[in-house]
């Protein structure tokens, strides 16, 4: 397994607001995902979380407000150009059940390859090399990801848990140094979370990256995360530590509820 050298760059949002036919979406969110962390955002449905998500993935520009990777400015790039950059991320919903899971993750090595087209499709040595390459790669991700046992099974017959841990292997396949999980268990049982909480501590411990992490299960992000920012009505009114802010009064007013409750269903 490759294993990164270096340290991720910093990726900094500094006041990225966003409005949609004069609602805002986002008002001035600030915050630094540390190199090599997992950074959760929470809150409630409705928050700015899918949309903060969309502005550092480049499917949203903002009205105002930057965000940089290291000294890369990504506020005006291309989706394309922020994955080129080392930016990768998930998605809420299955993209695809397509093919195999070795097809699929063979499209995240796609933007990587060297080849041209032509000598692709004449199958010349130098592409042929880079083919096995990207394949070996593919597999040991697969590996890294619990898929190995499936990489050559189509994506269909796959359980629901398997099929989201395809388009997560599927972004790592990209090489990111920073990796976008979009509510990664929503929908999964107790035994496929456990097991993607598992995933992501064996990516971050191997391939050294950073993780922002959109999830409504309180537990795993207890588990996962270093440091948590809270949107309520797309302001950030929290950043901490996960103890921090599970105890911070306005957290607790705005999403987990109060009192002792909210204490419960934070542990």
């Amino acid at each position: 397994m490759t294993v990164r050298t270096t340290a991720p760059p910093e990726l900094t949002v500094t006041d990225v607001t966003v409005r949609f036919a004069g609602l805002t979406a986002l008002d001035a969110v600030s915050f630094t995902v540390a190199p090599g962390s997992v950074h959760a955002l929470i809150g409630p449905n409705g928050a700015g979380k899918s949309t903060c998500f969309n502005v550092l993935s480049g499917l949203c520009r903002p009205a105002a407000g930057t965000v940089c990777l290291g000294d890369a400015d990504l506020t005006r790039l291309a989706p394309h150009r922020i994955a080129a950059l080392g930016v990768a991320r998930t998605f809420q919903n299955i993209v695809t059940t397509q093919g195999t899971v070795a097809d699929n993750l063979m499209l995240g090595r796609h933007a990587l390859s060297r080849a041209g087209f032509a000598a692709s499709a004449l199958r010349l040595p130098q592409a042929r090399r880079e083919q096995r390459a990207h394949l070996d790669r593919a597999r040991e991700i697969a590996e890294l990801t619990g898929l190995g046992p499936h990489f050559d099974r189509p994506v269909a017959l796959l359980s629901y848990g398997d099929r989201k841990r395809v388009e997560f292997a599927r972004a790592l396949c990209l090489e990111p140094s920073v990796l976008l999980l979009d509510e990664p268990v929503a929908g999964m049982n107790a035994a496929e979370r456990a097991r993607t909480v598992e995933v992501v501590h064996a990516v971050r411990a191997e391939l050294g990256l950073s993780v922002v992490l959109v999830e409504h299960d309180m537990g795993l992000v207890m588990r996962l995360a270093d440091e948590v920012t809270v949107l309520d009505f797309g302001r950030a009114i929290a950043h901490g530590t996960p103890d921090e802010v599970r105890r911070d009064p306005e957290v607790l007013r705005a999403y987990l509820g109060t009192g002792s409750e909210a204490e419960e269903d934070a542990a």
